[in-house]
């Protein structure tokens, strides 16, 4: 067996895959895709991040392909279809960093709130405004949560701990789905979480029907002292109409930790905005989640390779 990485990946798993065969790490693989494309083969299996571009080119070349191991959720950059197609299994990391995820959208939560770092600088310049940094406390504001899964469950239960009110949009569950009968997130519709919320924190993929889900219209029905919180794919927030709401006062700021386009451009329009903070697709990327992505990757991969049965197998 042949497996190929085509992206910074933990060394821990690589050992797991070791007795699988020859495995081949090109972290900066993906960026060429003719080298790619003549690595892909011979490879058995293939590992990937979100950088990797695995369309129907790859797969055409893939012709031994068996597997593809997403290190993380989302695979808005996998031709998901085509895969099925040429039964090429697509073993992704469901909820394997859901609690690094639910922790920056509560840091970014508090920030928005009290900057402790901002305060800390003007002090080092020899300030002592007091007055400036008094802040807002979190109890009693309104948490929307734009998808309700196992990410907006664990964002919930943190958010009440603080003594937050916490609402939901999601579609495809029910009145009686355990995020609104257990978890005590109040279902409702989406234009009036928008309305209601203070923060509103977006947990959905990047389809054709939520490509530009928010735009102009829906920051005109936000709180002017509503932030938006956007973890999962930039093309979900329309980054032009984002920016005008922000500059005319229609909301208070945003967090983005996801960009339609990355790496950014270092001119890229949204850069130094005070009210609009960037982060370089670090929400689901800290050291334990890391661990535990690469270990449950690396061993779904081997089972598919094996031909045993895998519950992470994306139908």
């Amino acid at each position: 067996m042949r497996i190929i990485i085509s992206e910074k990946m933990s060394s821990s798993g690589i050992s797991r895959l070791n007795n699988m065969g020859q495995v081949e790490q090109i972290p900066d693989l993906w960026a060429n895709k003719e080298k790619f494309i003549n690595k892909i083969i011979e490879a058995d299996a293939l590992i990937v991040r979100n950088q990797t571009i695995v369309d129907q080119d790859v797969l055409a070349a893939g012709k031994r392909l068996k597997v593809i191991g997403r290190l993380g959720v989302g695979l808005d950059n996998i031709d998901v279809r085509t895969a099925n197609r040429k039964n090429i299994k697509i073993v992704s990391a469901q909820n394997a960093n859901s609690i690094s995820v639910a922790e920056y959208v509560i840091s970014a939560i508090l920030s928005a709130n009290r900057s402790l770092s901002v305060a800390a600088e003007d002090v080092n310049l020899g300030n002592w405004n007091r007055q400036r940094f008094t802040g807002n406390e979190i109890y009693g504001k309104t948490l929307g949560l734009v998808g309700t899964g196992d990410i907006g469950h664990r964002i919930a239960k943190r958010a009440l701990a603080f003594g937050m009110k916490v609402v939901g949009y999601d579609p495809y569950l029910n009145d009686l789905s355990f995020p609104f009968v257990e978890t005590g997130i109040e279902k409702i519709p989406f234009h009036q979480l928008l309305i209601e919320s203070d923060f509103i924190s977006i947990h959905t993929p990047l389809t054709l029907d939520t490509r530009s889900m928010f735009s102009s219209s829906e920051f005109k029905l936000m709180k002017k002292e509503a932030f938006l919180i956007n973890t999962s794919r930039g093309g979900i927030v329309n980054e032009h109409a984002l920016l005008e709401a922000v500059e005319s006062g229609e909301i208070a700021g945003a967090y983005l930790d996801v960009l339609d386009k990355e790496p950014v451009e270092p001119d890229h329009f949204l850069l130094n905005h005070k009210r609009i903070i960037i982060t370089p697709h670090i929400a689901g990327l800290t050291m334990e989640s890391q661990e535990r992505v690469t270990n449950l990757i690396c061993e779904e991969v081997v089972k598919v390779l094996k031909g045993i049965d895998s519950l992470m197998v994306v139908k």
